[in-house]
Parts: structure tokens; sequence; C-alpha cells
């Protein structure tokens, strides 16, 4: 895993699709139960070079219910996301995740963590890559119907605060789809 990592923490493949150059933002452990898979680093992560450093990675830790000690330990927690690098922005935010890192480096990642027990698939680009036809019309159908696609992955939105609205709109998110996550994430955590 160490040899993977450091291979990919040196990737260069999209340098010159990448207006802000690349730094690869990715923890894996042999041992990680847990893999989180979100589109890619913002410009405050990218800067910082850790992820889920940003007000999207404090939502998600609340939906979490876990502590940032938690978060960060690799051995619980994977963060694989789609595109490892900081696309840039667009019109209307940052751009999609680049599509080259999934299809070169997350099977083997994935190969080598043997004891993860739950992927989070976080937004629309992870939720098409790994649900395929299986996922439903559109991402709130696919939250919706979380239960489906259990006990592998659980789909979630973006944590981003881009998607208050859409939190406003789907009240059941926090009512019912949060409550299962804690309760499938607490049968999963080391006991402290």
């Amino acid at each position: 895993m160490r040899k993977l990592l450091a291979e990919i923490k040196q990737c260069t493949t999209c340098k010159d699709h990448l207006s802000h150059g690349c730094n690869p933002v990715i923890v894996a452990h042999k041992e990680s139960k847990i893999a989180i898979i979100g589109q890619a680093p913002g410009r405050l992560v990218h800067e910082s070079g850790t992820a889920w450093t940003d007000k999207s990675g404090e939502r998600l830790r609340a939906w979490l219910g876990v502590t940032e000690t938690q978060f960060y330990d690799p051995k619980i927690f994977a963060i694989v996301p789609m595109g490892f690098c900081y696309p840039g922005t667009g019109k209307t935010g940052d751009l999609p995740p680049r599509k080259e890192c999934a299809p070169l480096w997350h099977a083997q990642l994935f190969e080598q963590m043997e004891n993860l027990e739950l992927i989070l698939l976080i937004g629309r680009y992870a939720q098409k890559h790994y649900l395929g036809k299986q996922r439903k019309k559109n991402l709130t159908e696919t939250v919706l119907q979380y239960d489906s696609y259990l006990p592998k992955y659980f789909p979630l939105p973006h944590p981003s605060p881009r998607n208050n609205i859409w939190q406003k709109k789907n009240p059941w998110f926090a009512q019912d789809v949060l409550p299962t996550l804690k309760k499938q994430l607490n049968l999963i955590l080391p006991k402290e």
C-alpha cells in the first residue's frame, strides 16, 4: 500500500488539464474499514493537502457523527475521491473531477483494503461510477433508496453548503437517512 500511495502522490497524468497543478489528495491504509468516495478536492483542500478541511468536511463529520481524530485515522477511514486533484473552477463552481483517476487507481487501492466494510458514495459522480445502472433516475432518488445498496454502499448527497436548498426540500434525509448512517457506522467504528 505504501508503494501504491507514493506512486499516486507522484501522479501527473492530468497535469496538462489542471490550472493549479497536481497535488493528489488521498488517504488509505490496508486496514481501512470505511471508504469515502467524494468528487475531488476543492481549492482549500488542494492548498492544505488534507482532505475535507473545509465547510463540506465539517458537515460530513457531523453527518457521520465522528470526531476529527476518528475521521483522519486511515485505519478507520480511507478517503478516495473520484479525482485526486483540484480540477479548477467553472462558471457555477468547481469543475467536475477528472475522469482519469478512478479507472487508473481505484481498483488497485480497493484490492489492498481487505477490511473494508462500507463505501460511502458522496455525490453523483461516485454514484454513477460505482452503482452504474443500479442507481435511480437522480441523486435524490438514489439517496432516498439508500437501503437497497446496503451493506456495501451508502449513497449520500455532497455535504457542500451549496446543497442547503436540497436539504430543506428533502427533510427525510436528516430525519431518516442520517440516523441510519450513524447506526451503520457505529457497528463498524472501534469502541473508544
